[in-house]
């Protein structure tokens, strides 16, 4: 079933989203930019955070989670054992509401039009897992300049 091989990527990404928190030896360089880069470690995890609560958490979850988007982005030096128990929680979210979804389900429309154009729920979830992948890889190279 798509909805197990998705908690297990969303799971390890996750999980490799802490681990790339953690690295971080100095915690302020967590929220450092420099010239060609605009967005911090930090903004982008709680980016990540955001996205995942609104469109899979309080979408399938029903958590009720309302999102800040520009908030995501305009923080900064929230401490990082404060990010680690964020993503901690949202891998406890995600899990629960894809628990939720049913195999029709996934073949319906998205409950919410994102894109320019409607989407089927397991093309959207698939985009939601790569748009992790690939800020996760952004937050990897992101701590390697500042740590070299």
């Amino acid at each position: 079933m798509l909805t197990e091989t998705l908690k297990s990527l969303f799971t390890r990404d996750l999980n490799k989203l802490k681990s790339e928190i953690e690295l971080y030896r100095n915690e302020s360089d967590i929220w450092k930019i420099q010239e060609g880069i605009t967005n911090s470690a930090g903004n982008l995890c709680l980016h990540l955070i955001g996205n995942l609560n609104t469109y899979v958490g309080a979408e399938f979850g029903k958590t009720g989670y309302i999102r800040n988007r520009a908030l995501e982005f305009s923080l900064k030096d929230i401490p990082k054992t404060e990010l680690l128990s964020k993503i901690d929680e949202t891998i406890v979210v995600v899990n629960y509401a894809l628990n939720n979804i049913s195999e029709e389900e996934l073949k319906m429309e998205f409950p919410i039009l994102v894109f320019e154009s409607k989407t089927s729920t397991e093309f959207f979830l698939i985009h939601l897992s790569t748009h992790l992948a690939y800020h996760l890889g952004q937050i990897n190279y992101h701590r390697r300049l500042l740590t070299l």
